[in-house]
């Protein structure tokens, strides 16, 4: 399996000591985006084991003349993901069961200390008055809180929930899982629905408005750069209706 953009490759294995799970990750050196690069590896060491997620068992690094690599060797998850791909386009059928891990999942990444951050304070400062014209600034009193940062279906596993992918995992707007998880099925209206109903508390705040402003603004942003392009239409007018007047002393659900 290919990761984003070719940067990384995975696939089941036989090791040593059982099935698993290798992936490896390569950049140019000089060119290391940090955040990804130590994600996994600092993940193992700070994230609760309470949390479901695969163990990494162990890793190496290596270099040749312009390249640095990475491998990850992690233990072999059996469950299939809810979704092939982060945007689900048909509506999973998840017990209540499984809402309710999510949730304590949830409660349990928030506190976690890092300093590390799923999103950049500057990259909202650019992007929140380009793409939904308001100012980054208005919410800058909302303290952050540790987010997973890839929360969609295709990084969750079901029936019993297991957190796949945290390369990107740190500091976010409180909510920002939930608020991805919901963007992500804006194109499924019954999934959409689902998860305001089970994540609501975390949404209809207004730390969690901010969130959601904050993962639509990312993606609007991926999409002009030809990610998830069909989510565009939909994450505008998300977006209008969070920002109607009348909607922001009050739940936009």
């Amino acid at each position: 399996m290919w990761g984003w953009h070719g940067r990384a490759i995975a696939a089941r294995v036989v090791a040593t000591d059982g099935p698993a799970w290798l992936r490896v990750t390569h950049a140019p050196k000089g060119q290391i985006i940090d955040t990804f690069w130590t994600g996994a590896v600092q993940a193992h060491q700070h994230i609760p084991p309470s949390i479901p997620h695969p163990r990494l068992r162990r890793w190496q690094d290596w270099t040749s003349s312009r390249w640095a690599y990475r491998a990850e060797l992690y233990d072999h998850v059996d469950a299939d993901t809810v979704s092939d791909s982060a945007t689900v386009t048909t509506s999973p059928i998840l017990p209540a069961s499984w809402w309710a891990e999510v949730r304590a999942a949830l409660a349990t990444i928030a506190p976690v200390r890092t300093q590390r951050l799923t999103i950049q304070p500057g990259f909202l400062s650019w992007a929140m008055p380009h793409y939904l014209g308001i100012s980054h600034t208005d919410y800058t009193g909302i303290p952050w809180t540790t987010a997973h940062g890839d929360f969609h279906f295709a990084n969750l596993c079901a029936p019993q929930l297991t957190l796949l992918d945290w390369e990107g995992w740190g500091l976010a707007p409180p909510g920002y899982d939930a608020a991805t998880l919901h963007t992500y099925s804006l194109l499924t209206p019954k999934t959409a629905l689902q998860i305001r109903h089970e994540l609501g508390y975390l949404l209809t705040t207004a730390a969690g408005r901010y969130a959601e402003l904050a993962v639509i603004t990312d993606l609007l942003n991926a999409a002009a750069e030809g990610a998830h392009p069909e989510l565009a239409g939909a994450l505008r007018q998300r977006a209008a209706a969070i920002l109607e007047p009348s909607h922001l002393t009050k739940s936009p659900l």
